[in-house]
């Protein structure tokens, strides 16, 4: 991560996150911290991402989540140059539905 987001007010907020216990406590506190825009652009996002990862194409990312090719392209950049981070959340999401299931 940037030297520049590595700030204290930022580990604040992340301890803040890993505090939650749950979905409706996410809830509770994401509606408090961002605005209704910010929370849906990260929400779609992610959505971009694992459409990204599952071999989508732009045009169906775009049709289903509204997303413009821009936002596209800058989400996968990040899948193939970035620090892994969707890739790491995404492993975690699969081993937690295989123990689920």
């Amino acid at each position: 991560m940037s030297k520049k987001l590595r700030t204290e007010a930022v580990d604040h907020l992340f301890d803040a996150i890993l505090s939650l216990e749950n979905r409706e406590e996410c809830y509770t506190f994401f509606e408090d911290v961002c605005t209704v825009n910010e929370l849906l652009s990260l929400s779609q996002r992610f959505e971009v991402a694992k459409m990204l990862r599952d071999q989508k194409t732009y045009l169906d990312i775009a049709e289903k989540t509204g997303a413009s090719t821009a936002t596209i392209s800058r989400v996968n950049r990040s899948l193939n140059y970035g620090n892994d981070g969707y890739d790491m959340v995404f492993a975690r999401m699969a081993a937690s539905e295989t123990n689920e299931a």
